[in-house]
């Protein structure tokens, strides 16, 4: 336990990852508390608290990742856990928001389901919720505590800026859907940009159309929120280097990586792909392709602003460096 401006915090991680939770843990100074999460021979999944909450200021980190209903049905546990053993409040730090893409109706007779799964976190008890680059703003809206989405576009843009400093320059969102997310990068990078003409004719398949923009003789850096089986990545890359980009490199916030994305991205024109550790990619996974940058000391300043009751949007303004680690 920890004492901040006089309110008792206590921090706990659940399976997801570990490993930010140890960086947020550094950072804020909140060590983290013992939790035993225990799954039982039919699946069912049970946790024991091993010290009081009562009275506490509660933050537990879980991005709903892969296997994404187990890591939902562990914090959903988990919720019920705190509350029912008196904390004052419970916040969530949810780095990577699982189902966001389930955020409207495509077709007829189909579910919102991450509307469902905020009605369940709240339901559970949750006070609060952190996260970086929800891939549907609007998911603001289906909450009716307070949510903070944070961006992770100054922390990827900075890398390019302090590590790699290339020159003619073209920022390419994938899609129209990420054109604005797209825009700020192009911004902090001071460079034009591009959009790619795709359609999708089935779930994780992508067609590209047309490029909307100059990429000709430039270097091309595609930006997206989410690589998932990289598909829509790889064959963007390709009609990039097809339309006279001299290189291609890509910046995304949640490295789900499902099916053979990595072996695909390794064997792509790709240069190298960026990602943040909003999702833990395992040791067995790594590649040299791949470099990851830590968002686990800006989540832990998070800790300490909202404890003193601080605005914490400041905190991702002022992104000078990232930090980095190279998987």
């Amino acid at each position: 336990m920890s004492i901040i401006e006089g309110k008792k915090i206590k921090l706990f991680a659940l399976s997801s990852n570990r490993a930010l939770a140890e960086e947020i843990s550094k950072t804020s100074g909140v060590e983290i508390s013992t939790v035993d999460v225990v799954r039982f021979s039919d699946g069912e999944i049970s946790v024991n608290i091993e010290e009081s909450v009562r009275g506490h200021d509660v933050f537990v980190v879980q991005s709903t990742s892969k296997p994404a209903n187990e890591h939902l049905m562990e914090l959903l546990i988990m919720a019920d856990a705190i509350k029912r053993a008196s904390a004052r409040t419970l916040s969530v730090i949810m780095p990577y928001y699982g189902y966001s893409r389930q955020d409207r109706k495509a077709k007829s007779r189909q579910p919102i389901t991450a509307k469902l799964i905020a009605d369940m976190l709240q339901v559970a008890g949750v006070d609060r919720l952190i996260c970086i680059d929800l891939h549907a703003a609007q998911i603001q809206g289906f909450f009716n505590v307070p949510i903070d989405n944070f961006p992770a576009a100054p922390l990827l843009a900075d890398y390019f800026l302090y590590n790699k400093q290339l020159e003619n320059i073209v920022v390419v969102s994938p899609d129209h859907g990420g054109v604005t997310r797209a825009r700020i990068f192009a911004r902090i990078l001071n460079a034009p940009l591009a959009i790619i003409d795709k359609r999708r004719p089935e779930p994780n398949k992508a067609e590209v159309q047309n490029i909307i923009g100059d990429v000709s003789g430039r270097v091309a850096i595609m930006v997206d929120d989410i690589i998932d089986t990289a598909g829509t990545l790889i064959a963007g890359a390709e009609a990039l280097i097809k339309a006279g980009a001299t290189q291609v490199f890509a910046a995304a916030t949640h490295p789900v990586f499902s099916g053979d994305a990595l072996e695909r991205i390794e064997n792509s024109i790709i240069s190298e792909v960026i990602v943040t550790n909003t999702i833990h990619i395992p040791d067995v996974y790594k590649s040299k392709k791949i470099t990851q940058l830590s968002i686990g000391s800006l989540l832990g300043q998070s800790i300490l602003h909202i404890a003193k009751d601080e605005p914490i949007s400041q905190i991702f303004d002022k992104i000078e460096h990232p930090e980095k680690s190279i998987q």
